[in-house]
């Protein structure tokens, strides 16, 4: 049965980080391959300053090109309402029966996992690849200081397998630490850029960029 990784997020814009991310995720973790997931209406998040989901999506392809083994997954983007993970997994498990799925976050998002809606249920129902987010990196096996940081809700679900090298819960379910390239980019970073008029010329893919441009997404109106 295939693995793959499902690495959600609103990608707004896409950048680099993310690309990067996911194809060493894609590798180190030894999956068939990373869908992206772009959020209709991220529910941790303020929805003002998300550009729309067509120009989101469209700009999610171009970035992804032709890179092996990375897809863009529209599931959250044909569906009303907040994009609550545990809702999208169950809908993909029953669309692709003869994958098993792999969640792929960084550390910052993995700190507030028991914010997650039903979170309890989430970490039962697919494995988690925790990845480096700076300013948090992360290493492989225990990881006892980062995985200390989680609230005790999350941490008593899971213990560690030193003959796996990650934690794993009742479920059977794994929870990976996966160190990545630290580039620290983000997405509020780059609108704010584009606000100001500065260049973010080689922090998003050229064809990314070109696309901000044509579209004249978020620039201050009037």
């Amino acid at each position: 049965m295939a693995r793959v990784g499902l690495y959600g997020g609103s990608f707004n814009p896409i950048h680099v980080g993310h690309l990067r991310s996911a194809v060493e995720v894609r590798a180190r973790a030894r999956l068939a391959e990373v869908w992206l997931l772009p959020a209709h209406q991220p529910p941790h998040k303020d929805t003002a300053e998300i550009a729309p989901a067509s120009d989101r999506l469209a700009m999610l392809q171009l970035g992804l090109g032709d890179t092996p083994g990375l897809r863009a997954e529209p599931i959250e983007l044909e569906r009303k309402g907040p994009s609550y993970s545990i809702d999208t997994l169950r809908l993909l498990r029953e669309r692709h029966p003869d994958q098993t799925f792999a969640w792929v976050l960084g550390f910052d998002a993995f700190l507030e996992l028991h914010a997650w809606h039903q979170y309890d249920r989430f970490v039962t129902e697919c494995d988690l690849v925790v990845t480096t987010r700076p300013p948090h990196p992360v290493t492989t096996g225990a990881n006892l200081d980062r995985f200390g940081e989680l609230p005790i809700a999350v941490r008593r679900g899971f213990w560690y397998e030193p003959a796996i090298g990650c934690y794993v819960n009742e479920s059977g379910r794994r929870l990976e630490f996966l160190p990545v390239t630290q580039l620290d980019i983000s997405a509020s970073a780059l609108r704010a850029a584009i606000a100001q008029g500065a260049s973010i010329r080689y922090l998003v893919p050229e064809s990314v960029r070109a696309y901000l441009i044509e579209h004249r997404l978020y620039q201050p109106h009037g």
